[in-house]
């Protein structure tokens, strides 16, 4: 197929994803008047500005669109855009140094964010990607984002489905699930599962969802923490020496029993744990839900490092909703700290596998943040000069306290039960 040939195909899907997107948010029956309108206006629009400046062309449109529609009531699936911020601190520690021909992977892509960031900075034709989404409507907003950054090649590779009953991505040599370089996630937290949970418990899976599956409770069947079959569904499926970044509950890293334990148990039995970036609260303009950003890396065998970066951002008001927003300043804070694993006063600690071993597998930084006592020197001379003073402020607090005292019970003496008739004749 030729170039020209390739074009023409991928500007008739372009024209057709918008038309169903249009119609997914409710912008006419088919959208033909939308998608026309826009694509008139492209054609004398050059966007080469833009790519040279590799921009994830869906972050704003995707963020002000999601957010209506799950307030609008997004059905089961709600979908949650991830910011910016979290997307390039992930993509700054995944890829350190020049690669070639890697995999990259996103169990619950949505439009793409996480990808495109990682993409860009790997390199976009020195990488292919991997999607999958139960979200039709999300599906189709990434192969638009494909198109328009550069990616067309992995257009293929976008498949709608259900990646915890049906994992789509397998190896050519068949069986198995396969194996990706990189794997990025911001995957769905709550979510009631309970209709296919059963379909999950068999030999098959067992070795997939290695810490278990959520049971299904009798009450707020929607609460069921679908993100922990996430998490081990990227374990399963990270290559030997990959990495991966999983956005998750901040509960997730110090839970003291149940499933969450057992995955960070593996992790550092496994010896397969990078780290974790605590987020402000807020950072998602969809959701209070404060969150973290666990990394793996299933080559680490030294330090791990934790950071606080719950006092970092800006808050701001949107609508009836609060948003924090990092800075750039801040955000190469936190890539700078993490990376180099550096340890700093009330923000960052590196500790070892046995460090947390020690802690129950708790991987919140403020717990193996020393507690310092700062002490004075001091003169006996000087110390016995405040030890005098000390004793006559007690002095004076105790003769106040004998005058109150005997006021209350000069008070307490002249009170007198007076009968109700005695009342009535006044």
């Amino acid at each position: 197929m030729t170039t020209s040939q390739l074009f023409d195909t991928q500007a008739k899907r372009l024209i057709d994803d918008l038309k169903s997107v249009c119609a997914n948010y409710g912008l006419g029956n088919d959208g033909n008047e939308f998608a026309r309108a826009l694509i008139n206006k492209l054609v004398d629009c050059s966007f080469e500005p833009i790519f040279a400046e590799k921009f994830d062309f869906f972050a704003t449109l995707s963020e002000y669109l999601i957010k209506d529609y799950n307030k609008d009531g997004g059905g089961k699936y709600a979908e949650y855009y991830t910011p910016n911020a979290v997307a390039k601190i992930m993509a700054a520690y995944l890829v350190t140094g020049e690669r070639q021909d890697v995999t990259c992977y996103d169990p619950s892509a949505g439009s793409g964010t996480l990808l495109m960031n990682l993409a860009h900075r790997i390199g976009q034709q020195k990488c292919s990607l991997y999607t999958e989404d139960i979200s039709q409507k999300s599906s189709h907003l990434l192969r638009l984002n494909l198109i328009l950054n550069g990616l067309v090649h992995s257009i293929p590779n976008v498949i709608q489905g259900n990646t915890i009953l049906h994992p789509a991505h397998r190896p050519e040599s068949g069986g198995g699930l396969r194996q990706f370089d990189y794997i990025v996630s911001n995957p769905p937290f709550k979510l009631d599962f309970s209709d296919f949970r059963d379909a999950l418990d068999s030999k098959t899976n067992q070795s997939r969802f290695f810490a278990g599956i959520p049971k299904v409770p009798n009450k707020s069947k929607d609460k069921m923490a679908i993100y922990l079959l996430f998490i081990q569904h990227i374990i399963h499926s990270l290559k030997k020496g990959g990495r991966a970044a999983v956005v998750v509950p901040t509960g997730f890293i110090t839970a003291q029993s149940g499933i969450d334990k057992k995955i960070r148990q593996h992790l550092v039995e496994n010896k397969m744990l990078a780290g974790v970036v605590s987020m402000p609260s807020n950072i998602f303009a969809t959701t209070g839900t404060n969150v973290s950003i666990l990394f793996l890396d299933d080559s680490n065998d030294g330090d791990v490092i934790l950071v606080d970066a719950s006092n970092l951002g800006t808050k701001v008001k949107e609508g009836k909703n609060q948003k924090t927003l990092l800075s750039t300043e801040e955000e190469d804070r936190i890539i700078q700290t993490f990376n180099a694993k550096e340890t700093v006063d009330d923000f960052s600690v590196a500790v070892s596998y046995d460090d947390i071993t020690a802690k129950n597998y708790s991987l919140s930084a403020g717990q193996y943040f020393e507690v310092k006592i700062e002490y004075v020197n001091i003169s006996p001379e000087a110390f016995q000069a405040k030890l005098a003073g000390h004793q006559e402020q007690l002095k004076d607090l105790f003769k106040e306290s004998k005058a109150l005292e005997d006021a209350i019970e000069s008070n307490l003496s002249q009170l007198e039960l007076v009968h109700p008739e005695r009342l009535n004749h006044r």
